[in-house]
C-alpha cells in the first residue's frame, strides 16, 4: 500500500508532539509538511532532521497557514492533522471545511493516541482557555507536595521558537538557565515562577526524551507535574487531572478546541478568579461543569492580588502591562494589572495603541479587541526591543507590570513600576490539599 501523505496543521507546540508521538516513526504516513499559525515568524523553516527520524532524512519544511488550500494540491495531501489549541468551535469547523474543500480529511489526534506514559507519577493541570491561571494552580499543587517532602519536577507545554535541535530536551533550575536557554518572554513568564520557588522545570520539543531526563534529573524525582499550556489536554497519561475554569469567560468552557475535552478529562476542577467574577457567570460556569462532567470534584479559587507600591498608582496616569497570550489569542480584556490599578485608584488608564510601534503595532492590528493596556509580548528580539519603546513612548506617570516575570530585568523603564503578583487561594472544602492527599496515598507514594 502507498503511504498517505499528511500535513500537519499546527503553531510550533501540540503538531511537533502529534508527529513524534504518532508519525514519526510509521510507515504508513508520509508527513510533507506542516503549517503554521498563531505565533510570529516560525513559517520557513523546517522540522530538522536531527529530531524526525529516520523515514525523514531532509527535515520537513514549515509554511505558513495561509497556503493551506493550496499546499493540500500541490503535496497530494490526504490528511490534513489539526494541532494546536485554544480556539473557537466555529475556527475548527471553518478549517475543516477548507480542508475538505481542497480535497482532503481533516483529522483530530486524540490522548490516547498521543499521550505518553511515565515511570514516576503524574499529575497533569490544565484549562479551558489561556489565562484561567494553570500556572498558578501548578504552583500551588508543588507547594503542596514539597510540604510532604516529595521531590518534584514539573515539565512545561513547548514553546520552541528558536533551534529546535538545541532545544530537543532543556531543563531550567536557575534564572541563569533562562538567559542560557535564550528564553522569550513568553517562556519565561513560565519557567521563571517555578525556578525561583526552588523547583526544577524542563521543555522543549521531544517530550518522550524530556519525560525520561525528568524522570532522572539530577535532584531527584518523586511526582511529575505537567503544567499544561493553553488548554491542550496533557502530553502525558496522568494519575490525576487537575483543570481550570475561569468564570470571567463563562460558556467558553464548552465552546473552545480542546478546552472541553480537558474539561471531561477532569478529576478534579479549579473555579478560579471567584473574587472579582460576578455571582451569575460563577453559577453558569457551575452548571457546565456538571453537565458535562458530573464527577468531578469542584474547587473553588480566588486570585488574591499582591500589589508592592500601591501609593503610586493613586490619582496617576497609568500604563498596564500584562500577560501577552492572555489577552491575545486568549481574548481577555483585562488581567491582574487592570484590576490592581483600578482597585488602587489610578487616575486614568493610559491606551497605548498610538503609541505603539513595530511589532506590537502589528499585535494591535491582529486583535484589536485587546483593552486599554500593553500586552507583553517577545517572541524575539525585534518584540523586545518594540516593548521597549513603546513603554518608553506611551505618556503615562506609572507602569503597572503584571506579568509573572520581572520585566524590568528584561526591558530598561525608565518610569516608575509596580508589580502585581497573584496566586491560588483555595475558599473551603473540597480543596487540592485533599486532592494530592488522595493523590499520595493512591499512588503509595513515601
Amino acid at each position: 500500500m502507498a503511504k498517505k501523505n499528511v500535513l500537519i496543521i499546527g503553531a510550533a507546540g501540540r503538531d511537533f508532539h502529534n508527529f513524534n508521538t504518532y508519525y514519526r516513526d510509521n510507515d504508513d504516513y508520509n508527513v510533507v509538511a506542516f503549517t503554521a499559525a498563531q505565533i510570529p515568524d516560525i513559517d520557513g523553516r523546517k522540522y530538522p532532521a536531527e529530531l524526525a527520524g529516520s523515514l525523514y532524512p531532509d527535515g520537513i519544511p514549515i509554511y505558513a497557514q495561509d497556503d493551506l488550500a493550496k499546499l493540500i494540491k500541490e503535496l497530494a495531501v490526504e490528511d490534513c492533522v489539526f494541532s494546536y489549541s485554544d480556539v473557537p468551535y466555529q475556527y475548527v469547523m471553518n478549517l475543516s471545511a477548507l480542508v475538505n474543500a481542497a480535497g482532503a480529511n481533516f483529522v483530530l489526534l486524540g490522548p490516547e493516541k498521543t499521550m505518553i506514559e511515565s515511570t514516576k507519577p503524574v499529575i497533569a493541570v490544565g484549562a479551558v482557555r489561556t489565562g484561567c491561571g494553570k500556572s498558578q494552580t501548578s504552583r500551588r499543587i508543588i507547594e503542596l507536595l514539597m510540604e510532604q517532602g516529595l521531590k518534584v519536577v514539573a515539565i512545561r507545554h513547548p514553546m520552541p521558537y528558536g533551534d529546535l535541535v538545541a532545544q530537543k530536551v532543556q531543563r531550567f533550575a536557575t534564572v541563569e538557565d533562562l538567559a542560557k536557554h535564550n528564553c522569550t518572554i513568553e517562556e519565561m513568564e513560565e519557567y521563571e515562577p517555578h525556578v525561583t520557588r526552588g523547583n526544577v522545570i524542563y521543555a522543549g520539543v521531544d517530550y518522550e526524551a524530556i519525560v525520561r531526563a525528568a524522570e532522572n534529573d539530577p535532584d531527584g524525582c518523586d511526582v511529575i507535574l505537567w503544567d499544561g499550556g493553553n488548554n491542550d489536554f496533557p502530553f502525558y497519561k496522568p494519575d490525576l487531572m487537575v483543570t481550570v475554569v475561569d468564570p470571567h469567560r463563562p460558556g467558553h468552557e464548552l465552546s473552545y478546541y480542546p478546552g472541553e475535552a480537558t474539561l471531561r478529562l477532569a478529576d478534579y476542577v479549579v473555579i478560579n478568579k471567584m473574587d472579582s467574577a460576578n455571582a451569575e457567570d460563577i453559577q453558569t460556569v457551575r452548571e457546565n461543569i456538571v453537565k458535562v462532567n458530573p464527577d468531578a470534584i469542584v474547587v473553588d479559587g480566588a486570585s488574591p492580588l499582591t500589589i508592592d507600591k500601591p501609593e503610586l498608582v493613586r490619582g496617576k496616569k497609568v500604563l498596564v502591562v500584562e500577560d501577552g497570550p492572555t489577552l491575545t489569542h486568549g481574548e481577555m480584556k483585562i488581567g491582574a494589572g487592570t484590576v490592581a490599578a483600578n482597585k488602587c485608584g489610578a487616575g486614568e488608564l493610559v491606551d497605548p495603541r498610538e503609541f505603539a510601534v513595530g511589532k506590537l503595532a502589528e499585535t494591535f492590528q491582529i486583535y484589536p479587541n485587546i483593552g486599554t493596556l500593553l500586552p507583553a509580548m517577545g517572541y524575539g528580539d525585534q518584540q523586545i526591543k518594540d516593548l521597549e519603546a513603546t513603554i518608553d513612548k506611551t505618556p503615562c506617570d506609572v507602569v503597572v507590570i503584571a506579568t509573572p516575570i520581572d520585566l524590568n530585568r528584561i526591558v530598561k523603564i525608565n518610569k516608575p513600576t509596580v508589580k502585581v503578583g497573584y496566586d491560588l487561594q483555595e475558599i473551603g472544602q473540597p480543596d487540592l490539599a485533599q486532592a494530592v492527599q488522595d493523590f499520595i496515598q493512591k499512588k503509595n507514594i513515601k
